[in-house]
């Protein structure tokens, strides 16, 4: 008798198994872990590449500083980068640009997607303008090739057209999380960035994906974040009222890192499709030769000006020139995001504004708390993300003694820049790019 109704529990419970793991919420977290897995190997490899071509324009503007007479050849590589770049936008138009713009038009219902080709044409275009030193990230483009690999698993997987939708969120947040290593920020933005929603089934599709990419992220490239920051001093109470104008500055130079990105598609609209390439290829000779700090992302940049940054004028020109490079990068249609030379922005920004306060009197240790509320406020006004950008921070502090100065000067860059009337630059370079469809 006690055998009997011990198998009838064991049965019992194994339906009830078997019924939860068909039941929508499993399915999601389930489709979410393997998209993560296999959109943050992806994502890595993509890190790699971009990372090693990076590395190699470093060393061929160091050797052409010291042998200029092979300016020359470097500008044949050029034209032949110029040939391979444009064949691959002509084969795979939706790999252009950041890729943000074009998962959230595809999660919207008005965009289609070819995953296949849109992760090789990321890859092959991504690393041949990275070979060029061009001021672009991956880490937009990181989110695209995630969302391909998860729209790829959805026929596998025979999933629902909503199951689809989560699929491609938890590619998209494991490309962010691979490309940080920073599983939280990857999460929050999938959420934030992309849904602007806080459902149930959105929470499981992109924790589930941001965490099992980290998993691949770390057995590649160790637990650290890529923008792992030093000791930053925590900035003591009576010392808060110095965060409140970087907010308004830090949400000034988000405005005008948008209307530069916007303003410099428009410019280079009026060369003829392949001959926008060359104009960035070309500016990115000068700033290899005399300014190579200004090249690909920005990552050493945001180390440089959180604690080795002392002189104002070079903060400025770093500023000033990073800004008007990563726009004409971006403008000319080349597979790269923006995401990273925004932070490196923000944080020149930051570093900026705590030169100044120095003058004022301002102990120099506070220099990297500031250059941090830098980076997340630019960010902010840009994106118009504030949770991911002060939670990108904690993980990249490693601390959560600093919530306080960088939450303030998040909420008054957002302030400040929807004062402005200056759209989120995802949204606005998606309403351009219907705009061309139609």
């Amino acid at each position: 008798m006690i055998g009997a109704n011990l198998g009838s529990a064991w049965k019992s419970l194994g339906e009830r198994v078997v019924q939860l793991f068909a039941s929508k919420r499993w399915r999601v977290a389930r489709n979410g872990v393997l998209a993560g897995l296999l959109g943050g190997a992806l994502s890595s490899a993509y890190r790699v590449g971009i990372a090693v071509s990076s590395d190699v324009a470093h060393r061929i503007y160091a050797y052409l500083g010291e042998r200029p007479g092979f300016v020359a050849l470097w500008a044949v590589a050029a034209l032949a980068a110029t040939v391979v770049v444009w064949r691959l936008l002509q084969w795979e138009p939706m790999s252009s640009g950041s890729g943000i713009p074009q998962v959230k038009g595809i999660l919207n219902g008005v965009m289609t997607m070819r995953p296949v080709p849109v992760v090789v044409a990321r890859f092959l275009g991504g690393t041949t303008g990275s070979l060029f030193g061009l001021s672009l990230g991956r880490e937009g483009p990181s989110i695209h090739i995630g969302a391909a690999v998860g729209q790829m698993l959805s026929a596998p997987l025979k999933a629902t057209p909503e199951e689809e939708r989560h699929l491609l969120t938890s590619g998209a947040s494991a490309g962010l999380s691979a490309a940080f290593n920073a599983p939280v920020s990857g999460m929050l933005f999938g959420i934030e960035g992309l849904h602007r929603s806080f459902s149930p089934l959105v929470i499981a599709s992109a924790s589930t994906g941001a965490l099992a990419a980290d998993a691949v992220s770390r057995l590649a490239f160790g637990p650290h974040p890529i923008l792992q920051f030093g000791q930053v001093e925590e900035l003591a109470l009576p010392l808060l009222w110095v965060v409140i104008p970087l907010g308004v500055l830090t949400g000034l130079a988000g405005a005008l890192v948008n209307r530069l990105l916007l303003g410099a598609q428009t410019w280079m609209a009026r060369f003829p499709g392949p001959a926008r390439i060359p104009v960035a290829l070309l500016l990115a000779l000068p700033c290899g030769l005399w300014l190579p700090q200004v090249l690909g992302g920005g990552e050493d940049l945001i180390g440089w000006a959180e604690f080795e940054a002392t002189g104002i004028g070079l903060v400025l020109l770093l500023l000033a020139v990073k800004m008007a490079f990563t726009a004409t990068s971006f403008g000319c249609g080349i597979p790269g995001g923006i995401f990273m030379p925004i932070l490196a922005i923000g944080t020149l920004t930051g570093s900026a504004y705590a030169l100044m306060t120095q003058y004022a009197g301002l102990p120099v240790q506070y220099q990297s708390i500031l250059a941090v509320c830098g980076m997340a406020g630019v960010l902010a006004a840009s994106v118009r993300t504030p949770l991911t950008s002060i939670l990108l921070t904690a993980e990249m502090t490693g601390s959560l003694a600093h919530l306080l100065p960088v939450a303030i000067v998040v909420i008054i860059a957002v302030f400040t820049a929807d004062a402005l009337r200056v759209p989120p630059i995802y949204e606005a370079l998606l309403n351009r790019a219907l705009d061309r469809t139609r």
